[in-house]
């Protein structure tokens, strides 16, 4: 045999040497790649507790140390997260949380809470003197204060606001009210003896009846709750089933006149009412 030859005989044994050298090394590295995922995946699953979600439970309206007994009953974790001040809800309990009730979380998952801080928050009063009844409205909610009850007073300017009070008190500008207060404005009804036409508030809420009366220059008077009335909530939700003086055809009362109102959460006592959800609606 040639040298050439052996020498070419012992090269194509180096190549094949290699080749298979490499081959090996190829399905080793996959064999590990594939071992140490399916170790991975199954420290992983350990240590998230795969297929042990907890359900995370509602806290609205518990106190934060009801929601830190319920939640370590739950291997859960509580953290108030934000404060605000709702007139609707009792003080000092949950009013918000974030993982919702009913989501499902790991062990130890951190809830967080909103609280309905125990001391109001405090705004300063607007100016809304010589404001229509509207842009005071308007000023109104944009410093998250409401309007309470209007009333009248002879003056040129007609549905201008005259004054501004809070439990019969004069408010100046600048002092210091609860958010969510409702603040009681005097208006102008011009200087004549004119009537309006008693308008049919049948249907409709505390507020809206004190915006269509005083489209009319009349007034909202009392408002008498019935048994079904028990919280603010159910007062927002509520609608007038009876009015004195009643509306009619050729009825009138003199402009700043008030009319008295009873209002109630039961459909039975009012007409044309379609419920709609977690709310009421009316159809006239």
């Amino acid at each position: 045999m040639k040298i050439d030859q052996i020498i070419t005989h012992i090269r194509n044994l180096i190549r094949y040497i290699e080749e298979r050298i490499v081959l090996r090394n190829i399905v080793l590295a996959f064999l590990i790649l594939i071992f140490g995922t399916t170790v991975i995946m199954q420290i992983l699953k350990i240590y998230t507790r795969h297929n042990h979600d907890l359900t995370v439970p509602d806290f609205a309206g518990l106190t934060l140390s009801d929601a830190m007994e319920v939640a370590g009953k739950r291997d859960l974790r509580v953290e108030v997260f934000d404060s605000v001040f709702l007139a609707d809800f009792e003080k000092g309990t949950v009013v918000e949380q974030h993982p919702r009730a009913g989501f499902k979380v790991k062990k130890n998952r951190k809830i967080f809470l909103t609280m309905n801080a125990i001391n109001p928050e405090k705004v300063a009063m607007p100016d809304l003197v010589d404001l229509t009844i509207k842009q005071a409205t308007a000023k109104l909610e944009s410093f998250g204060l409401k309007v309470g009850h209007i009333s009248y007073e002879p003056n040129i300017a007609i549905n201008v606001v005259l004054a501004q009070r809070l439990n019969g008190h004069e408010l100046t500008p600048g002092d210091s009210v609860n958010k969510g207060a409702r603040v009681d404005l005097v208006l102008g009804r011009g200087v004549s003896d004119e009537q309006a036409a008693i308008p049919n508030l049948i249907g409709l809420s505390l507020e809206s009846a004190r915006m269509v009366a005083s489209d009319r220059f009349l007034s909202v008077g009392a408002a008498v709750y019935d048994q079904t009335i028990v919280t603010p909530e159910d007062e927002s939700r509520a609608v007038i089933f009876r009015q004195k003086p009643e509306s009619g055809s050729g009825i009138t009362l003199p402009t700043g006149s008030y009319i008295d109102v009873w209002i109630t959460l039961d459909s039975t006592k009012v007409p044309f009412f379609k419920p709609s959800g977690d709310s009421v609606s009316y159809n006239r």
